[in-house]
C-alpha cells in the first residue's frame, strides 16, 4: 500500500505530462487515417505555444489567448495542407519546412516583440483553472489520479471522446477513413478526397494549437523550440496506439509516464543525468522497434 501511495504523484504528473502528446497525436490521427503522414506536428505545436501565450499576455484572457493561438496554428496548417494537396508538393518536404519555419519565425518574432531570443517570462498571466471536488478528492485513487489537474487535461479527454465519435459514428469520419483506405473509391462516389485530407490537417492544427497552449500557459513563459521533439513523439504515439483514439490515449500515458519518471529520477537515482534526460527518447526508439517487430510477425501470421 505504501508503495502504491508513493507512486501516485508520479502517475498524477504523468497525466499532466501526457496531455500535449495526446492532443497533438489525436490531430495527427485524423491526418494518418486520411492517408497522409503529418510530420508538421512539431512546428504546429510550437506555433500554438508561442501565439497562445503572447495573445493571452496582450488580451489578459486565457480564453482569447488560446482561441487566437489555435486560429493562427490552423492558418499555418491550412498553408501546409494547401501547398501539399493543391500545389502537389512533397508532404515530407513541406512538413519539414513547416517545422523549420515555425522554429525560426517564433524566435524572430519573440526578439522583435520582447527583445529576447531566450526565455521570455510573461508576468501577471491568469492561472489555469483546476478541477477540485472536495468529496471526490478524499477518495484514495480517484482523487489523486483524476482531480486537481489543469483544464487542458480534461479538455484532452473530451477531445478523445469527440474524436472517437467523429471517426466511427459520423459520415465525415467514415469518409476520412475511406480516403485513407482507397481515395479512388471515395472519388467514385462523387466526393473530393482532398477536401477530407485538408479537413484532417486543419483538425491537427486545432489540436496542436491546444497542445502548444498547454506548454506555455502552464509555465507562463516561452522558450525557443520548447516543444523539444514532442511533435515527433506524437507521431510515434499514433502508431504505437494502433491508429485508434483509445490506443493513442494509452500510448500517450506511456510516454507521459516515461518523462515523469525521468523527472523523478533526477536526484533520486544514481544514474548519469544525460541518460535520465534521454530516457523518454529511448522509450520512443524502443517503441518503434517493438511496433515494427509486432507488425512484421502479424503480417507473417496472415
Amino acid at each position: 500500500m505504501n508503495n502504491f501511495e508513493s507512486s501516485m504523484p508520479l502517475i498524477h504528473n504523468s497525466v499532466d505530462i501526457m496531455t500535449p502528446f495526446l492532443l497533438a497525436a489525436m490531430g495527427g490521427l485524423f491526418t494518418e487515417l486520411s492517408g497522409m503522414l503529418n510530420i508538421a506536428l512539431e512546428g504546429l505545436m510550437l506555433f500554438g505555444a508561442f501565439f497562445s501565450v503572447v495573445f493571452a499576455y496582450y488580451t489578459g484572457s486565457l480564453f482569447f489567448g488560446v482561441l487566437l493561438g489555435i486560429t493562427v496554428t490552423m492558418a499555418l496548417s491550412f498553408v501546409f495542407g494547401s501547398i501539399t494537396l493543391y500545389l502537389k508538393a512533397n508532404v515530407f518536404i513541406t512538413g519539414l519546412a513547416t517545422n523549420l519555419f515555425a522554429s525560426g519565425f517564433t524566435v524572430v518574432l519573440a526578439f522583435h516583440q520582447f527583445g529576447n531570443k531566450g526565455l521570455i517570462l510573461f508576468q501577471n498571466l491568469p492561472e489555469l483553472p483546476k478541477l477540485t471536488i472536495p468529496l471526490l478528492q478524499k477518495l484514495p485513487f480517484i482523487g489523486d489520479l483524476f482531480l486537481n489537474h489543469n483544464i487542458f487535461v480534461y479538455l484532452s479527454w473530451l477531445v478523445v471522446i469527440i474524436a472517437y465519435l467523429v471517426i466511427y459514428k459520423t459520415p465525415f469520419g467514415m469518409h476520412v477513413r475511406g480516403t485513407g483506405l482507397n481515395a479512388r473509391a471515395i472519388k467514385s462516389l462523387g466526393l473530393n478526397p482532398k477536401k477530407y485530407q485538408l479537413s484532417a490537417i486543419l483538425i491537427s492544427g486545432f489540436t496542436c494549437g491546444l497542445a502548444g497552449s498547454v506548454l506555455t500557459l502552464n509555465l507562463g513563459a516561452f522558450i525557443p523550440n520548447m516543444t523539444s521533439g514532442r511533435g515527433w513523439i506524437a507521431l510515434v504515439v499514433i502508431y504505437l496506439g494502433n491508429r485508434t483514439p483509445l490506443g493513442v490515449l494509452i500510448a500517450s500515458f506511456i510516454f507521459g509516464f516515461a518523462e515523469s519518471f525521468s523527472n523523478y529520477a533526477q536526484g533520486s537515482i544514481n544514474i548519469p543525468a544525460d541518460f535520465i534526460l534521454a530516457f523518454p527518447y529511448l522509450i520512443t526508439v524502443a517503441a518503434l522497434i517493438l511496433h515494427s517487430i509486432w507488425k512484421h510477425y502479424r503480417v507473417e501470421a496472415r
